[in-house]
């Protein structure tokens, strides 16, 4: 019996593969840009810069259509020259009204913790602004008045004396600058007067001197940029963006495609070495770093008298 038991092999002995042992699982493929960017988006979804009001408030066609990686958008309130107080008006009550129209799916916010409060609950911020400089009609009290409606940037397109008084009051009172369509001049005018980032909510970089996407970068502002069907044209703007200003100053303005979404632009991106970090600043961090810091400005401003 003891010479049967000694013939028996240990069980140290026998093969790894004669003991019924697996070999270790292969690892998962690595996932590719598309799949990266979607995931990226899906966690992190863009913050628009300019979203033009509907003709029409059809209840058919509300809400209305959007990217499916929209998280946050800034509502235009541009109108024509000879409108004025009175037509900005009436689209700040339009767009009171489609908010209110679509309660599952957009929230208004009037601050950067709202917007991300409204995104943790599944619905897209809705920002009032920019408003067009022409509605100020010349009058500080007007843009407080704005302020005190909730709009959160207004656009200025010229500097002179008023604006250069504006800037200040802006700064003051926690307003977003945005500085879409100034021509050069006033948008160094400007960044030498503002200590708030200025935003562009509808970005174009392609037309602008290095040295004044160096300014950008210098102020904090951010570039956002429209995002066409041409992905590759979308990324060589950005790329240029990131070369002289930063990667703090990209951001999106909007889709000219909503059904084709931010995923193509990102996934672009990723091909061209742009990482994760600077891609969420990209989709949403960046303006809100700059929508923060204005809003701290205006806290820690010391009261003063305000311009008449």
């Amino acid at each position: 019996m003891a010479e049967l038991l000694d013939d028996h092999p240990h069980l140290s002995t026998v093969p790894a593969a004669a003991a019924g042992e697996l070999d270790p699982p292969e690892p998962p493929p690595p996932l590719d840009e598309t799949a990266r960017a979607r995931a990226i988006l899906a966690a992190q979804p863009v913050t628009e810069g300019r979203t033009e009001l509907p003709g029409s408030l059809d209840p058919e066609d509300l809400p209305p259509a959007r990217a499916a990686e929209t998280g946050a958008q800034f509502w235009s309130l541009d109108v024509e020259a000879d409108e004025g107080v009175i037509g900005t008006l009436r689209r700040i009550d339009a767009v009171r009204a489609l908010v209110a129209a679509c309660p599952e799916d957009l929230r208004l916010a009037y601050t950067s913790s709202e917007m991300a409060h409204a995104r943790n609950c599944g619905r897209v911020a809705a920002l009032l602004g920019p408003v067009g400089w022409t509605a100020l009609g010349g009058s500080a009290a007007t843009l407080r008045a704005y302020h005190a409606l909730g709009v959160r940037a207004v656009n200025l397109t010229r500097f002179d004396r008023f604006a250069r008084d504006a800037v200040r009051e802006m700064n003051r009172i926690g307003l977003a600058l945005d500085l879409s369509g100034a021509d050069q001049d006033t948008l160094r005018r400007t960044l030498a007067v503002t200590r708030a980032p200025a935003l562009l909510t509808r970005a174009a970089p392609e037309g602008l001197p290095d040295d004044v996407l160096r300014l950008l970068g210098a102020n904090g502002a951010v570039c956002m940029v429209t995002v066409t069907d041409d992905p590759a044209a979308v990324a060589d703007v950005l790329d240029r963006v990131r070369a002289e200003a930063g990667a703090h100053c990209a951001g999106v303005s909007h889709t000219t495609d909503p059904a084709a979404g931010y995923v193509p632009l990102f996934a672009e991106l990723l091909r061209r070495d742009w990482t994760a970090q600077e891609l969420v600043g990209l989709a949403h961090a960046n303006v809100t770093r700059a929508l923060r810091e204005t809003e701290f400005l205006a806290r820690t401003n010391r009261i003063r008298p305000a311009a008449a």
